[in-house]
């Protein structure tokens, strides 16, 4: 027994250095999230109008009702959202409505495409093994084919030089994502030392920890 307090001892002590700076994974999950939603509530508050058509066509949009009240509540989430993020302010409270949002993406938009955010046909990914999307095995062809009218009629060395050409997806991969570290931050909160709301715990429960 003494042996083996004599293991846990060191091991408690580290882990209660470790416990100092258990705030920066919070951290690096809000900063990551903070562009992400930022850029999005931006694109839709740019494009209002566009966003409301698109809320709202049953057609080749979403198809929701109340399309403006749905698209503003979308943009006002996700702009004041990104804001309380990058301060870890009400991490916990904003992180419900952003989860939200991140469903709604997924089951309204990206869920018939599959998983992958980018077509690659040899990914065990793309065979129906998770979701299906048939399309995404005509990847190789539509590439081959984008490739070829662009070396015959467009700058093709110019236009690849920051990267190679890929067949957009849009599969459920980086919504799902996002709504996992969501998850994650609504279960943690913002982070010890590095959010607001750790600083106002220790300010009005002094018992927090």
């Amino acid at each position: 027994m003494e042996k083996l307090i004599g293991y846990y001892l060191p091991l408690q002590q580290c882990l209660d250095r470790v416990r100092i700076i258990d705030g920066i994974a919070p951290l690096l999950l809000r900063l990551y999230l903070v562009p992400v939603l930022m850029q999005a509530g931006w694109n839709k508050f740019s494009h209002f109008d566009d966003t409301v058509a698109w809320f709202g066509n049953d057609e080749w949009g979403l198809g929701l009702p109340l399309p403006e009240l749905m698209a503003g509540l979308a943009t006002f989430t996700e702009l004041f959202g990104a804001g309380l993020l990058l301060i870890g302010l009400a991490t916990r409270w904003i992180s419900i409505p952003l989860m939200a949002t991140m469903l709604v993406a997924i089951f309204s938009v990206h869920w018939q495409n599959g998983w992958l955010a980018i077509a690659d046909a040899s990914s065990w990914l793309a065979d129906g093994t998770i979701l299906n999307n048939e399309q995404v095995m005509a990847a190789p062809e539509k590439l081959a084919a984008a490739k070829a009218l662009l070396q015959t009629y467009g700058h093709y060395d110019w236009l690849t030089a920051s990267g190679n050409i890929v067949v957009l997806n849009n599969g459920i991969e980086f919504a799902a994502t996002y709504f996992v570290m969501l998850l994650t931050l609504f279960f943690i909160g913002g982070g010890r030392y590095t959010s607001v709301d750790f600083h106002l715990a220790q300010r009005f429960l002094p018992s927090s920890n």
